[in-house]
């Protein structure tokens, strides 16, 4: 378990917690959360052992293998699927001393070692490696293409996706997960989710994703006036019992409100009597010892409105057979070449509509948002847009074409030339950009002021289309639901692309989906999509599966191709009776078929052999871990183990059962997993 006992931390003059108490048990999958600033990466950086606490201690199992996602990542020219595998630090270290044991002279003693090295790669997965990596890419929105290409190739977030892959490749057991969903898409986010539900460790999980804190947890741990507060369940059961815990506190301080003002009445009106003074003493003794009440505060809600359009064109544009997409310039002649990504797409947006934009990613989402919003020239075909249409465009980068040298004033401004300034800076405090916050350079901002910034500037200009693309990139929990209660309130039309499922149930009535190159409705609700996501991820991973597949069990060309060749007729239901017996094979065809059978009796030797050896250190590690657990029952079932003096003792062995009970039941499901494809290969 990890135990914060008496933990204080400061940065700077600033404290962060202070005499803090806390225990998660192995196992929980934990959310954490609190105000930007509050700590929560401080607190992750103390657990990885970068930050000490001032005071107090942290304790969990020295044994257990952590895990985390690195915030940097090297412009490398290793491929991508390489790289996530690098993850693996113990495999990857196997395979170094297995490369060196190899290399060296031939010796009895180097021969061990190399069969010992082979056990443990078997142990750690490595014939199947490859293959998990695959899976876990795709998962992440990466095509077998892109696992090919380096790492230097790929944009700040893709990277930053392939940190999170080496995480999830890294046997662990504890998982720190620092919002792990702000590159990701909701294609990638819901395969993430579903990763994590079956994780077995204990994680700890930064996000400012609700649907998602709600799909993994089931323990919140909140940040609040520097302490921390578990609470159990996921974030939904959190806010009821936050609820329930602000309503109780009142309802207590109004209570203790009513007492001292009684207290206070009977002393000013009778310390002065010497009939009374011992009353009046004894109730200012009272009052005096009454422990005042501090209110449980909740934080200051944020909150805005988009306000009222002024009029709106109906339809507000008419799409017909557009193709949506880019000319790229040739640089040596400077002619172009189009290159369509959303192919013949007919489609108009009346007044009022609520659209939700559903697709994988780089399906074609944010190239047509661009085409709508004008970002875009239509490649051929023909839009229309209203007379009086003004859209709200915020795209996926928007807070990156901020001007960071100047000020929120001087972005509004710069829109509104005619306004008077005191009517702007009431405007910004409405968007909680403050006094001198209001006339000061943005530059150290956080991602969540310069994205309330930029909605502020859509705001102003009052839209009656809003074409959202990942709005919520970079905002808080507080600041999202701010947003979801706007666009819920908003009179205009809207189109929003998001991986933030609560947005999307709670501000769109109708889908849309971009796939194959086609734009069209999608029946069904956010459930039925996750249910297209996963068969459309299910393919991907049998196409990479069957690739691992050919690849680990490849053969020379011309042996190959007559293997392919048979293959039909090996699935060719048997003739019926009555049908004529096919002739027996020639004599050197015969041979032939016979040396066939023989290589593929010994392909599948080969493949059977790591399986097989791995099966039998399972068997190995599950007797063991059951004689352990044996033996922790057996001392939990004696009586004197309960006594005061045992105290320590009994806390370990719980610890150490809970750790046990873990590991026997990770060890036999890869038993299982084992039997299973030695099972496919068998048959």
């Amino acid at each position: 378990m990890i135990r914060f006992q008496q933990v204080s931390l400061a940065r700077g003059i600033k404290p962060l917690l202070e005499n803090v108490d806390v225990t998660l048990n192995p196992g929980d999958k934990i959310g954490l959360i609190g105000a930007n600033g509050a700590g929560k990466s401080s607190l992750f950086a103390m657990l990885r052992g970068e930050l000490h606490a001032d005071q107090g201690d942290i304790d969990f199992p020295s044994k257990w293998r952590m895990a985390y996602v690195a915030q940097e990542t090297p412009a490398l020219d290793r491929a991508a699927l390489d790289y996530a595998i690098d993850g693996d630090v113990t495999l990857r270290k196997l395979e170094a001393e297995l490369a060196i044991a190899e290399a060296a002279p031939e010796s009895m003693e180097n021969g061990t070692l190399i069969g010992e090295l082979h056990g443990a790669l078997a142990d750690a997965d490595a014939y199947t490696v490859r293959s998990r990596g695959e899976q876990l890419l795709i998962g992440l929105g990466f095509t077998l293409e892109q696992m090919q290409q380096p790492v230097a190739s790929f944009s700040g977030g893709w990277r930053m996706r392939l940190n999170l892959a080496q995480a999830l490749m890294c046997p662990s057991d504890l998982l720190l997960l620092d919002e792990p969903t702000n590159h990701l898409d909701l294609d990638a986010i819901i395969w993430l989710e579903d990763w994590l539900k079956r994780y077995a460790g204990t994680l700890v999980i930064i996000s400012h994703d609700r649907d998602f804190l709600d799909g993994v947890v089931n323990v919140i741990v909140h940040i609040d006036e520097r302490k921390l507060k578990r609470y159990s369940g996921n974030y939904s059961a959190f806010e009821r019992q936050r609820s329930a815990q602000l309503e109780l506190m009142q309802g207590m301080l109004e209570k203790q409100t009513r007492q001292r003002a009684h207290l206070q009445s009977f002393i000013d009106r009778f310390k002065a009597k010497a009939s009374k003074a011992r009353q009046a003493q004894s109730r200012m003794k009272a009052l005096s010892k009454m422990e005042e009440l501090a209110p449980l505060r909740a934080a200051a809600e944020f909150s805005f409105e988009f306000r009222e359009p002024l009029s709106a064109p109906n339809p507000l544009l008419v799409m017909e057979k557009v193709n949506a997409g880019y000319r790229i310039e040739n640089p040596d002649d400077g002619s172009f070449q189009e290159k369509a990504i959303v192919h013949g797409i007919d489609f108009s947006l009346q007044t009022g509509q609520r659209i939700g934009l559903l697709g994988v990613n780089g399906a074609g989402k944010s190239t047509l948002i661009k085409t709508v919003a004008g970002e875009l020239k239509a490649l051929n075909g023909t839009a229309q847009f209203g007379k009086g249409l003004v859209i709200g465009y915020f795209a996926q980068h928007q807070v990156e074409m901020l001007r960071h040298d100047e000020s929120p004033l001087w972005h509004l401004a710069r829109i509104a030339p005619n306004v008077r300034e005191q009517e702007l800076r009431n405007f910004l405090g409405s968007f909680n950009f403050n006094g001198t916050m209001a006339s000061s350079s943005i530059a150290p901002f956080s991602g969540g002021e310069k994205a309330r910034l930029a909605l502020a500037l859509i705001v102003w200009q009052r839209p009656n289309l809003l074409l959202l693309d990942e709005p919520t990139n970079h905002l808080d929990l507080e600041t999202r639901e701010a947003l979801t209660m706007a666009l819920a309130q908003f009179e205009g039309t809207l189109v929003l692309v998001s991986h933030d499922r609560h947005l999307l149930r709670a501000t769109t009535d109708q889908f849309l989906i971009v796939a194959d190159g086609k734009l069209q409705p999608f029946d069904g609700d956010l459930d039925d999509y996750k249910d297209w996501l996963f068969k459309t991820k299910l393919a991907a991973k049998n196409l990479a599966a069957t690739a691992a597949t050919n690849t680990a069990t490849a053969t020379p060309a011309p042996v190959k191709a007559i293997a392919v060749a048979a293959a039909p007729a090996a699935a060719t239901p048997a003739p019926a009776p009555a049908a004529k017996a096919a002739p027996e094979p020639a004599g050197g065809d015969r041979r032939e078929q016979k040396r066939l059978e023989a290589e593929q009796r010994q392909r599948t030797a080969a493949q059977r052999k790591p399986i097989e050896t791995r099966i039998k250190r399972l068997e190995e590690q599950i007797a063991k871990a059951n004689a352990r657990k044996a033996e922790i029952d057996a001392r939990l079932a004696s009586p004197d183990i309960y006594d005061d003096a045992n105290k320590q003792e009994l806390k370990t062995l719980i610890t150490d059962q809970a750790y046990c009970i873990k590991e026997l039941d990770q060890l036999e499901n890869d038993w299982l997993g084992q039997q299973e494809l030695l099972e496919q290969i068998q048959a």
